[in-house]
């Protein structure tokens, strides 16, 4: 509880400003997606995030979140770690939107997909993201709920890494990931705020999201190439940490201190 403290005490000195957007569910984003330029060489860090195709079921798409989860995440970097994040002449952290078969993948060391319970991927898109992965690169995908967007899931990410050779295992907590720059002791669940503030409570399909979990695929020698966090939106306590403060007192500490440990343990092994 004292290590929480320290984290809600420097975010909160770090206040940054925030804008109110709610997610976009089924409709589409109402920022245009932020296309890395070609032979574009970042000075640093830059958040990349997965675009994909979706089906007609679940809620979200490749968008939710997006982009202040992103711009978020980046100023705390910045601020918490020593990690040099790419900021444009502006003073925006420089973030792309990254489609699966564009050569941009590649120069990502760490992409994120929201609401990957929706995705379909093409034969094309699962042999890129395999070469991906295997390459040395690293996925992480979150805000999924339930059994449903759990097996679609799983039946996306099995044309990628088949199970067989690449089987979807939980992480222990005493894995080096929850022990990095912060001390994770859970996962912690987190809502969309409007969940949150309509319900108080944080289990968005009810008894069948109660618990949240942090899977991940390894490869032969161990390496992370995908991690999972279900039944929680990590995203949110980013995207949503300047519009309540009781929301952020309740869930931006903890989704900062995972979202950091997971990209610095992505980034070092």
């Amino acid at each position: 509880m004292q290590r929480r403290r320290i984290v809600i005490g420097m975010l909160s000195a770090l206040a940054i400003a925030s804008v109110a957007f709610g997610q976009w569910g089924y409709g589409r984003s109402r920022y245009l997606p932020r296309l890395k330029p070609p032979g574009q060489a970042d000075n640093g860090f830059s958040f990349c995030r997965l675009m994909y195709q979706s089906g007609q079921w679940g809620r979200g798409r490749w968008s939710t979140d997006y982009p202040f989860a992103d711009i978020n995440f980046m100023v705390r970097l910045s601020e918490l770690t020593s990690t040099s994040v790419n900021f444009d002449d502006q003073g925006e952290p420089n973030h792309w939107t990254v489609p699966i078969t564009d050569d941009a993948l590649f120069s990502c060391p760490f992409v994120i997909a929201s609401a990957v319970g929706t995705m379909l991927l093409s034969e094309e898109e699962a042999l890129r993201l395999r070469e991906y992965l295997l390459k040395g690169g690293f996925l992480w995908a979150d805000d999924f709920w339930g059994t449903l967007e759990w097996e679609q899931w799983v039946a996306e990410i099995s044309k990628v890494l088949p199970p067989a050779q690449y089987p979807i295992v939980d992480l222990p907590l005493d894995h080096p990931l929850f022990h990095g720059m912060f001390y994770i002791w859970e996962i912690p669940q987190i809502s969309n705020i409007g969940f949150w503030r309509s319900t108080g409570g944080t289990s968005e399909r009810g008894a069948d999201s109660a618990e949240p979990h942090f899977r991940v695929i390894q490869d032969e020698d161990g390496r992370i190439m995908v991690a999972m966090t279900h039944n929680t939106d990590i995203q949110d306590a980013w995207e949503r940490e300047g519009e309540d403060q009781g929301f952020f007192e309740a869930f931006s500490p903890d989704g900062y201190a995972l979202g950091i440990n997971v990209l610095l343990h992505a980034m070092t092994h």
